[in-house]
């Protein structure tokens, strides 16, 4: 396992993050304590050091998980969780959103179930619309100014609302976002438009989820193998698009001879800026051949052809603006192949 900078933070993390979201069975599915330690000894084995949870995750049975399996060391690991969602009182109108007294009430609750007295780093969950950015990141600074939060970062929102909320940081001296959580992979590239972009602008570390698209590319899915009903995953598996980027996916790892869910791993880890692909199992066995991603070097040929499966069109005003745009030729006269552009979306080497 290498490390990477968090983001704009000094903080080194694994190059991939261990989800717990299957940590404990209250939902219905998931693994048991005894199969989650096996996990998480998998995980610490092969260098991991990054965990991400989350104060809803299995009814908080997965904090409480990971609270006794880093006990031992807890300083070594670097443990992140989130608040927004409802946990155990969803008909309390202030148990859930981005509001002070959510933020509060929820840091406190995920400190006592994870049995430390500070996160690593604490992320907003989710954006809830209702709450303006300046009481967030007060909040946010006040814990960080307290103690008990050393980072802080934001999972699931439009891309205006991260920057307008890291600027209005940096202008305040409160503690910015390091670090953005987002649904990214072969078979959902749409954070390629805005999110990732500013991403790299504002030098935030990415942990993808979703990056084997809910097991479609894990090739248990194809063209001519039906779906498991009554899943959620069905759907996605039976749209044509979905399916053709399982196929190229599988065709890869044919060649290289792995499992299809390592190359739609490699695949993201080997994407610009600072990505830390979230994988988690259900099993040792699953966790183990995710892992086994660190071992896959794809060579060019293959991403190209990854691409191409899986390009979506950026649409206005990306693709306006861009090199081969409309605007391009009046933005830049006769001078765009001339020009060394090291920065943004039309940054290219030199020559």
């Amino acid at each position: 396992m290498r490390y990477k900078l968090l983001g704009r933070s000094g903080l080194r993390v694994s190059e991939l993050a261990l989800g717990t979201m299957t940590f404990g069975t209250d939902w219905g599915w998931g693994a048991d304590e005894a199969e989650s330690r096996r996990m998480f000894g998998i995980f610490a084995e092969a260098g991991g050091n990054f965990l991400d949870t989350a104060n809803v995750y299995t009814q908080g049975t997965s904090e409480r998980y990971v609270g006794a399996f880093i006990a031992s060391d807890r300083e070594h690991w670097v443990v992140g969780t989130k608040y927004t969602l409802a946990a155990l009182r969803p008909d309390d109108p202030n148990a859930s959103g981005n509001h002070r007294k959510s933020m509060m009430q929820s840091i406190e609750a995920s400190l006592k179930r994870l049995g430390t007295d500070y996160l690593d780093l604490f992320w907003v969950h989710a954006w809830d619309f209702t709450t303006r950015a300046d009481e967030i990141m007060r909040a946010l600074d006040d814990l960080v100014r307290q103690g008990k939060v050393l980072y802080v970062g934001i999972s699931d929102a439009p891309a205006w609302i991260v920057s307008r909320a890291n600027t209005l940081a940096d202008l305040r001296g409160w503690s910015p976002f390091v670090a953005l959580q987002i649904r990214y992979g072969l078979m959902d590239r749409s954070a390629e438009r805005e999110l990732l972009p500013m991403a790299r602008s504002l030098d935030l570390g990415v942990t993808p989820w979703s990056v084997i698209g809910a097991g479609v590319l894990s090739g248990k899915y194809s063209r001519g193998r039906a779906p498991e009903q009554g899943r959620a995953k069905a759907g996605a598996a039976t749209q044509p698009r979905n399916l053709e980027i399982a196929e190229a996916v599988v065709t890869v790892a044919e060649e290289l001879g792995c499992a299809p869910s390592q190359v739609a791993i490699a695949w993201v880890k080997e994407q610009p800026g600072v990505i830390v692909p979230l994988v988690g199992a259900r099993t040792a066995a699953q966790l183990e051949e995710n892992l086994g991603a660190l071992d896959i070097a794809l060579e060019p040929d293959h991403i190209a052809r990854l691409d191409a499966a899986s390009r979506i069109e950026l649409g206005f005003p990306h693709e306006f603006l861009g090199p081969h745009g409309t605007a391009a030729q009046y933005i830049y006269g006769d001078n765009y192949e001339r020009m060394d552009i090291h920065r943004g979306a039309l940054a290219r080497p030199p020559g």
